[in-house]
């Protein structure tokens, strides 16, 4: 960051703790705690602060939030889909609310009016192409943030899209991994059930297979706890 810049010195603490997240192993839960965190600490006049990541039908896949009041706030957004958080991500835009209730998002302005909030600010979190959701802060007075908020919540969300997005992709990873890993593991026990049940001889691999789906729906059981289940049966027969 050149010398000078005028957030300079709210950002570098940001920037440090943010990379730090790169090193890790943090899962995207902790990532997102850590993020609001830091949103919360590095916006003036914020008196909670959240982040939500949204896939690309519109949907909430994670989510953290400073407090309950963030928290209901936010869930209001997703049981009414709208609102300045989920307008954010929509139209990858910054949205600055200074005095609430207003016209915009009538049915969320109403339903949030019990838990005090007079103002906010949602920044999209976008890694080239792609907006993975948004970071919100909101505050209990009006006309709290300004260009500067925006700047700084604008540079800030910029920064935590980069881990968010890499540990989104790791995890996506491993899910696939461990996903084909399971199916490899389920093809080779159902194979297995199959031979036990051809060994006697008389039908081939497809009545065999017929066989297994007619018990699995009669126990009401999935096909590879029932191939699994003939085949530990049938170990211990032989012992």
């Amino acid at each position: 960051m050149p010398e000078g810049f005028p957030l300079a010195d709210e950002l570098a603490a940001v920037y440090a703790r943010m990379s730090g997240l790169l090193l890790s192993e943090e899962t995207v839960q902790t990532a997102l705690g850590l993020v609001t965190a830091l949103a919360k600490d590095t916006i003036p006049g914020t008196v909670g602060a959240g982040v939500t990541l949204i896939d690309e039908r519109g949907h909430k896949t994670s989510a953290a939030a400073s407090d309950s009041i963030v928290e209901r706030a936010d869930a209001l957004q997703y049981e009414l889909d709208e609102g300045p958080c989920l307008s954010a991500w929509a139209h990858r835009s910054l949205l600055r609310i200074d005095d609430m209730p207003g016209p915009r998002w009538p049915e969320w302005s109403t339903a949030v009016a019990p838990l005090f909030i007079r103002s906010t600010l949602s920044v999209p979190l976008l890694a080239g192409d792609i907006a993975l959701g948004a970071v919100k802060v909101y505050s209990e007075q009006p006309n709290v943030f300004t260009d500067r908020e925006e700047r700084l919540l604008t540079q800030f969300a910029a920064q935590a899209s980069i881990p968010l997005a890499n540990m989104q992709s790791l995890e996506k990873a491993q899910q696939l991994s461990a996903g084909l890993k399971e199916a490899l593991n389920s093809r080779q026990v159902i194979g297995q059930a199959m031979g036990v049940l051809m060994a006697p001889g008389g039908i081939d691999e497809a009545a065999a297979f017929a066989q297994l789906v007619d018990i699995s729906q009669r126990q009401n059981k999935k096909l590879r706890d029932v191939a699994q289940d003939l085949v530990r049966s049938t170990v211990r027969r032989r012992r």
